[in-house]
């Protein structure tokens, strides 16, 4: 297996790959000289093969990976081989368990096994037919009933206890994203759950200190995560995105597909009141039709509507978390569907919370213009994730103790493992 490599430079590099509802997004970083990542290029496609989050054709999705991956070779120079992959979609379920374990050598300090020893148990859990644990996160741990430490390593103790939040997926699910990158001739470095890809490239240490929800509206998905005292609380996926505002735009002007979706990016706003009534745009016809005008004011009015829905959706989950009151970081919206005009304003008066845009050029160093987008964040987070890889596997840790969402990787090294195991069942089948 080839690595990642640029030419006449020992440094690897490190490959993102979105495999979106509406796009499929290539990125590849590598760290500079002072040790920041720095993206070299990125290649975009169509993505016609996905369909809320999912793999719905195969043949489709790896031309568009293909197509993708080959612009952003021949704008580096360099072959890729290995690519961090992002998995979303409905499937996507996470939840909280405890678990404990009782120390037998007392006279030793508490390590990296014990806790390993903790997430393996975690992996016993019995899941729904078809269901594998993609992620196992420890969040706090309790030694000998002193409860709220976050890292318990060097620590002397009998009891050793820890709350999990536990992310689950469909096998089938990763078996046909693993397809069609074997496909495409490439080979999976990683499988990352999209919402913590997101939350690398756009979310600061301090905010997921003081509690913040994200919020990444893409074309067919809405993924969430929570974050409260630098520890991922509660992960979500609503199969609700950008595309059905299209669809409403659709059918509510009866107007062609394309034509509404460069409607909404051109002329759309999320709140209608901030809209002149007397505003109105013409959208040429079908062949020998007069061509349709359509008001900005009922254009509005159509992406409001089903945008609060969105983010009522959002708003339970927020409030079911269990932290909808501790967040004073507020939600930070990012992805394609959050770069519709007066979104934040309308997230504000639904939700109640504060409200800002997240770009992914905030953690990488010298970010193209182009790609410093909302609609991005999850393609540069999945190479941020992938140098946490790199430095994890430099300094023989799972994760460094500031990023507490990759630690450890185990749960993701299984899940990938068994999709691998299927896979060679296939071949020699």
């Amino acid at each position: 297996m080839m690595d990642n490599q640029l030419p006449n430079n020992t440094e690897e590099i490190v490959v993102g790959l979105d495999i979106g509802t509406t796009k499929i997004a290539c990125f590849i970083g590598q760290k500079n000289e002072f040790g920041k990542i720095e993206l070299l290029g990125y290649g975009r496609s169509e993505s016609v093969g996905v369909s809320r989050g999912v793999v719905a054709n195969i043949d489709r999705t790896v031309a568009s990976i293909k197509q993708a991956v080959q612009e952003a070779e021949q704008k580096v120079g360099a072959q890729i081989r290995l690519v961090n992959v992002g998995i979303a979609g409905q499937h996507i379920k996470s939840l909280q368990h405890r678990g404990l374990i009782t120390r037998e050598n007392l006279e030793a300090e508490i390590g990296q096994n014990d806790i390993e020893a903790l997430i393996e148990d975690m992996h016993k859990l019995v899941m729904q037919p078809g269901e594998e644990i993609l992620h196992v996160i420890p969040q706090e741990f309790t030694v000998d009933n002193e409860q709220g430490i976050k890292d318990p390593i060097g620590m002397s103790g009998v009891r050793l206890e820890a709350n999990f939040h536990i992310i689950t997926g469909q096998m089938a699910a990763a078996q046909n994203i693993y397809k069609c990158i074997r496909k495409a001739g490439l080979e999976v470095d990683q499988l990352i759950l999209e919402p913590l890809a997101s939350a690398a490239s756009v979310l600061s240490e301090e905010e997921k200190e003081a509690g913040v929800a994200l919020v990444d509206i893409g074309g067919g998905t809405t993924d969430i995560a929570i974050f409260q005292d630098g520890i991922i609380r509660h992960t979500a996926v609503i199969p609700f995105g950008g595309n059905v505002i299209s669809d409403d735009i659709r059918q509510g002007c009866q107007i062609m597909k394309r034509q509404a979706e460069q409607l909404k990016k051109k002329f759309g706003s999320a709140l209608s009141q901030e809209t002149k009534s007397n505003e109105i745009v013409c959208i040429p016809g079908l062949t020998g039709r007069k061509p349709k005008e359509i008001a900005l004011k009922t254009l509005a009015q159509i992406i409001e509507a089903r945008m609060t829905e969105i983010i009522e959706h959002v708003h339970y989950e927020i409030r079911s978390s269990g932290y909808g009151d501790q967040l004073i970081g507020g939600i930070v919206l990012t992805g394609g569907g959050s770069q519709l005009k007066h979104v934040t304003q309308l997230f504000q008066f639904v939700t109640g919370l504060d409200c800002r845009l997240g770009f992914p050029g905030e953690h990488i160093s010298n970010a193209p213009e182009d790609t410093s987008i909302p609609s991005y964040s999850t393609g540069v987070g999945l190479v941020i994730k992938g140098y946490d890889r790199l430095r994890a596997k430099a300094t023989e840790s799972p994760a460094s103790s500031n990023d507490r969402i990759a630690l450890p990787n185990i749960g993701i090294q299984k899940f990938m493992q068994s999709v691998k195991n299927w896979f060679e069942t296939e071949d020699l089948a």
